[in-house]
């Protein structure tokens, strides 16, 4: 149950600290999305890729893996980077998004199918969408679009990574199957959380916040 919840209440704690703020000067993700990334990364290194490595042929694996990275860059094409923080929320639009509504759906509906037997993954998942769910709803509600169609847009999202969790968890998919999609959704991390990493630096430098940041995520997501 977890698994759909969590997700779930990312978003909407995502969406709540918008409302809360909606008047106020706009948030500094940067901190937070480097923590997220990081603890994204060390979960899928330190659970998800040893289960995969240990059911399937590793070059079928490579073969996905990368399959992953590419879907993922194909992904970022249409959604202009929001999935790892670079949604240009300055930049009113007064018509429906649907490629990126389509860019983040299909990412969202992956990354909820190994949830349902990696509870670690779950925590770095919402950690990775609370930040998101920031962005996009500071997007849209600074957008022309009807509130109704903003509401939809939010829901939607709100429910691909637990529609993910359920097909990957609750429908007699063989075993097989599920580890090449892990495969293919540790690809996706991978791209997405390196690129947090290096690029949520101005100037692409680390500095010494960053780093403990980084550190402690790393740490944190290796005890839980």
């Amino acid at each position: 149950m977890i698994s759909f919840l969590a997700p779930v209440f990312a978003v909407i704690f995502g969406v709540l600290i918008v409302l809360l703020h909606r008047k106020s000067k706009p948030l500094n993700l940067k901190l937070f999305l480097a923590f997220s990334g990081a603890f994204l990364l060390s979960s899928t290194i330190f659970e998800l890729l040893p289960e995969v490595y240990s059911h399937l042929e590793p070059k079928r694996i490579g073969i996905f893996i990368m399959g992953g990275i590419l879907l993922q860059i194909i992904l970022e094409f249409y959604s202009k980077g929001a999935e790892h923080g670079h949604l240009h929320i300055n930049e009113p639009k007064s018509l429906f998004p649907w490629l990126l509504f389509m860019s983040l759906g299909i990412h969202a509906f992956f990354e909820g199918f190994p949830l349902r037997e990696h509870k670690n993954l779950i925590i770095g998942v919402v950690i990775h969408k609370i930040p998101i769910a920031i962005l996009i709803a500071t997007y849209l509600l600074k957008s022309k679009l009807a509130k109704s169609k903003v509401i939809i847009f939010i829901l939607i999202f709100t429910l691909m990574t637990p529609l993910g969790s359920l097909i990957g968890g609750f429908l007699n998919i063989p075993s097989n199957i599920i580890q090449s999609v892990n495969a293919v959704v540790i690809g996706m991390f991978f791209h997405i959380s390196t690129i947090i990493l290096f690029e949520s630096s101005e100037g692409h430098n680390f500095n010494m916040n960053k780093i403990l940041i980084i550190v402690s995520a790393i740490v944190l997501a290796y005890f839980i």
